[in-house]
């Protein structure tokens, strides 16, 4: 198995990533857009946390309506932010994209949101339409930035700063498997009782370079400050391969797997942890044993996901950087 070519979600083929975020005049926040391939995607979730912040997921349930979906839409502003949903169905509107009906379309865009209120210093400085629409407008099959970007630019993590995180997997049949996580969790990434950052364990050769335990004298030294009152991690694990809706959601349920490998707890009453599985159907439908190699890649590259967001976020007052915590896990002076 080895990492795609952007080691990132855009590695699944017709998938587009797209990042807008607003920073200073009291923003911390943004919106990341996940927009489907001509003719849309399968979808699944599977919601684990207890405080949950989606738009129509209900949807994906495999007796309801709705086959295809047409984009994801991950942001913060907690429930306020779940209106940057509507700048993407504008666009896939002005598209032509979406559900047909008498008299036009209608978009499907479920969506997710992370607890960031307050993080660049007004509490309802959220995401809106604008900038749903802005995520979109940069959507591209070539985005696979990490950190501070997108529905990640307000995220932290067990006291450091969080982000968005990508990565991606190739099995030997040339599947390929995806995950893109944001992650901003009331628990910990890193390992008990050492500063290792857990999901790096899952990495595939030489993905996370010279990285290494950092010291004790670091690690005795991190005294993170007291986490806010409510979180989220959240994300999407997708693959070109043919599978249904319960499939995918199957799929979602395993990249839970991979959050809580990473994440320390992982699912609790402050979290609304939630993740989408997708399907482009660029590939045929897998068989049994072939789907059994797809969920535990998808494990493996959600957990993957979610280190790479913390080594790639930018630190700032009151949520360091991962790296500026414990330089010694690059060879840095302790």
């Amino acid at each position: 198995m080895k990492a795609g070519r952007a080691n990132a979600l855009v590695d699944v083929a017709g998938l587009r990533v797209g990042h807008a975020e607003r920073v200073g005049a009291g923003y911390r926040t943004g919106t990341t857009v996940v927009l489907a391939p001509p003719g849309g995607m399968v979808a699944g979730v599977d919601v684990r946390g207890a405080a949950p912040g989606t738009r129509e997921t209900e949807l994906l349930d495999p007796r309801n309506l709705v086959e295809r979906v047409h984009a994801i839409t991950l942001t913060g502003g907690s429930a306020y932010g779940l209106s940057a949903a509507c700048g993407v169905m504008e666009r896939l509107a002005d598209a032509g994209i979406g559900f047909p009906v008498e008299g036009g379309v209608v978009p499907i865009v479920p969506s997710a949101v992370i607890y960031d209120l307050g993080r660049g210093g007004r509490f309802r400085a959220v995401p809106d339409a604008g900038l749903g629409a802005a995520a979109y407008d940069a959507a591209s099959p070539a985005e696979a930035r990490s950190g501070s970007v997108g529905a990640g630019a307000g995220a932290v993590a067990g006291g450091l700063a969080g982000g968005v995180g990508t990565a991606s997997a190739v099995l030997p049949s040339g599947v390929t498997v995806a995950a893109l996580a944001v992650v901003n969790a009331a628990g910990s990434v890193l390992d008990p009782g050492r500063a290792l950052l857990s999901g790096t364990r899952y990495g595939l050769p030489g993905e996370f370079g010279p990285l290494r335990e950092p010291s004790a004298e670091e690690s005795d030294a991190w005294r993170p400050a007291a986490v806010t009152s409510f979180n989220t991690t959240i994300g999407v694990v997708a693959t070109d391969l043919t599978l249904t809706k319960a499939q995918c959601g199957k799929l979602a349920g395993v990249a839970h797997d991979g959050l809580a490998r990473a994440i320390r707890p992982a699912h609790t009453m402050v979290d609304g942890d939630t993740v989408f599985g997708l399907a482009t159907c660029g590939e045929p439908a897998p068989d049994p044993g072939g789907l059994q190699d797809l969920l535990a890649a998808g494990a493996d590259v959600f957990s993957r996901a979610v280190a790479h967001a913390m080594l790639a976020a930018t630190g700032r007052e009151g949520a360091p950087a991962y790296l500026d915590v414990f330089p010694s896990a690059l060879g840095g002076v302790a």
